[in-house]
């Protein structure tokens, strides 16, 4: 049985607890948000960062957050001790609205803390392929906080590729351009020059985005921010994802091509562990 604690309602539950209601605006209506945090080998790289984008995502989608990112933090810190010392965890602060009519009642703003054990993952690599589907565009979807509204486009996205023998999926933005892995943010390196896709508000900046391109910078690569064409995958040197979840992980195969374990995946993973053990300089720091 998966072993998980959450906080709700001033005390810690152990499992699933039921806590959504049929008549909960958030369970029809979808006025949830969510973030994603790591613990794993006694450490929780940039809890903080998730923390303060929780609310922050909560504030966006019109809410009235009932805890602080320093709050959130120490209740996270708190439900550490309800497991082993080097438990892998999944750590989701998550507010939600109880009530409201199509528009959530920011006043009905709730929060749960959820903490779950989910093991860590080998840098074995995942296949890839291009996806039919689309990352909206900031007019079209909150896609300015992390919604959960909208993870369903990432599911399908997901089950086609799984359809075609695939782990993962690269979805484009509105005009035609790499925005994303349906779970993770993207990077490619091509000639020795890192890339990753330029932020024009299609999908999220992530945590540990900011903090790889920092690491690799620091380390004296060059990594571009800029438009990426899905011509620019077919011809990449290397390809890897970066997010909470995996943390660094290559591309073994995309589309039709097998690609390899390459220097700069593996560079970007070694210094994100240096850095989550703090075996790095506090100049690393955001």
């Amino acid at each position: 049985m998966t072993q998980a604690w959450t906080y709700v309602d001033g005390d810690w539950r152990d499992g699933n607890p039921p806590v959504l209601g049929p008549l909960t605006h958030a369970t029809w209506l979808s006025s949830i948000v969510f973030d994603g945090a790591r613990a794993f080998e006694g450490v929780t790289p940039d809890l903080d960062l998730h923390c303060q984008r929780c609310v922050e995502s909560a504030i966006r989608m019109g809410m009235h957050p009932t805890v602080t990112a320093a709050e959130i933090e120490a209740l996270a810190r708190d439900g550490l001790t309800r497991f082993p010392p080097d438990a892998a965890l999944y750590i989701r602060p998550l507010f939600y609205c109880e009530s409201g009519w199509v528009s959530a009642d920011p006043t009905s703003t709730r929060f749960m803390l959820t903490l779950v054990e989910t093991p860590m993952q080998e840098p074995g690599g995942f296949t890839a392929c291009l996806s039919s589907y689309r990352r909206p565009a900031p007019d079209q979807a909150p896609v300015d906080c992390k919604a959960s509204c909208l993870y369903p486009l990432a599911g399908r996205a997901l089950r086609e590729a799984g359809a075609r023998g695939f782990d993962n999926a690269v979805l484009l933005d509105p005009w035609g351009s790499v925005a994303e892995f349906a779970t993770a943010n993207l990077f490619m390196a091509k000639d020795g020059v890192v890339s990753t896709p330029a932020l024009n508000g299609t999908f999220l900046n992530g945590v540990t985005r900011q903090r790889v391109l920092k690491l690799l910078r620091l380390d004296g690569h060059v990594v571009l921010e800029r438009d990426i064409e899905p011509e620019d995958l077919e011809d990449a040197d290397e390809i890897f994802s970066t997010g909470n979840h995996l943390k660094v992980m290559p591309v073994r195969r995309y589309g039709d091509r097998e690609l390899i374990y390459g220097p700069f995946a593996r560079r970007a993973r070694a210094l994100y562990w240096d850095f989550a053990h703090g075996r790095l300089p506090e100049t690393v720091r955001m």
